[in-house]
């Protein structure tokens, strides 16, 4: 079936852990083979009235929740001038009371990973989903941000409730789609 889920505002709780190394992480295991490879691109930017609304899609919510982070990062420099490096990835943390508030959040350490380390990630891998306690563990793969190497795209402001929608129909339709707004 379909489930939709539009939010207009919501509360947020969250916790951040960022990790260099994927050594002694757990879910680490295998990093070199998904973070090598390339992702295939199931996101777009549509416009919105001085902001981007990214919609992003996938055979999971998963998928569709990693392909919004590197949506966030194409609009900050081109992700074909970042390297996933393997000695060089980091675990974000994210919590929330709903779906809604669980992919505010996340986004929003995504993003806050880039703003305090200049972090880039390039590569992404939810390694842990708890949809009753509304938790993800990811690992993201990149490097940290240098201009003259990483051409300086859009800054991200913040990540907004404003029109969010997450659409489940993997039954019917064979994937997911989630649309965000990121304030520019």
């Amino acid at each position: 079936g379909r489930a939709a889920v539009t939010v207009a505002e919501s509360e947020k709780g969250r916790i951040g852990v960022h990790e260099r190394s994927p050594m002694g992480v757990a879910g680490a295991e295998g990093v070199e083979t998904w973070a090598a490879g390339e992702a295939e691109v199931k996101r777009e930017y549509l416009d919105h009235t001085a902001d981007v609304q990214i919609h992003s899609w996938g055979g999971s919510l998963e998928e569709a929740f990693e392909q919004q982070v590197l949506g966030i990062m194409g609009l900050i420099t081109e992700l074909d001038t970042v390297t996933a490096r393997l000695d060089d990835v980091r675990e974000v943390i994210a919590e929330g009371h709903d779906m809604p508030s669980l992919l505010y959040n996340f986004l929003d350490e995504s993003l806050y990973l880039f703003n305090a380390e200049l972090f880039v990630t390039k590569r992404i891998r939810i390694v842990g989903f708890d949809r009753e306690a509304c938790t993800i563990r990811s690992l993201h793969a990149g490097e940290r941000f240098q201009l003259g190497r990483h051409p300086q795209g859009t800054e991200v402001k913040a990540i907004t409730y404003s029109a969010m929608r997450i659409t489940e129909d993997v039954e019917e339709h064979g994937r997911t789609d989630v649309l965000v707004i990121v304030d520019i």
